[in-house]
């Protein structure tokens, strides 16, 4: 297991607001599945983690901006939550561009929390079937997406999760779900599997 994801490189799109838990338990699950990951943001430098939304937490480094990375470089994608995180994430055409293009090239991508805000801006969760936390779930639907209310949800490649309180099962799928690699590019209306 220790060698799951070897020779995989891994994004990791996050801004200012990241819930610092939802970043480091994924990274950290990836990692150990021998994946190599990086930090991709809209700012340079260092982004601020918070705990719960409202404590400060760690200084986090950015690897790469997001204006000069490519989809290409990457196997999967990791869009952890917190509130103001997805909503930077969503007002910075490069960010949405980015997603959408893991999207189009059917690889897989893990997100949780507040994270699929950024998905609804790029268009993304029309016709897909997944979970997120509860103020997010009425965007979802509003952006044609069907919500459920499960700990962890895949839907063709695409990992989702309610809270913090689902990371170990979300960190589990993703790294089943990023080692299966490519997925067959979303057809609108797909049915969902729930796990």
């Amino acid at each position: 297991m220790a060698d799951e994801l070897q020779g995989k490189r891994i994004a990791i799109l996050a801004a200012t607001g990241v819930e610092q838990v939802e970043l480091e338990q994924p990274r950290d699950a990836v990692e150990s599945a021998g994946a190599q990951t990086e930090v991709v943001s809209i700012e340079e430098g260092e982004i601020q983690a918070m705990n719960h939304d409202i404590d400060k937490g760690d200084k986090i480094a950015v690897d790469r901006l997001v204006s000069e990375a490519s989809p290409d470089d990457y196997d999967a994608l990791i869009l952890p939550g917190g509130t103001m995180n997805p909503d930077n994430l969503r007002q910075d055409e490069h960010a949405v561009r980015f997603v959408q293009d893991f999207f189009r090239a059917g690889k897989p991508v893990g997100v949780i929390c507040h994270g699929p805000w950024t998905l609804v801006e790029a268009d993304l969760v029309r016709g897909r079937t997944l979970t997120s936390y509860p103020s997010v779930r009425t965007d979802i639907r509003n952006a044609g997406g069907n919500v459920v209310d499960e700990e962890v949800v895949t839907d063709q490649g695409l990992v989702s999760s309610r809270s913090p309180d689902d990371l170990p099962a979300f960190c589990a799928k993703i790294v089943e779900e990023f080692a299966e690699g490519r997925h067959q590019v979303h057809d609108e209306g797909a049915t969902a599997r729930a796990s």
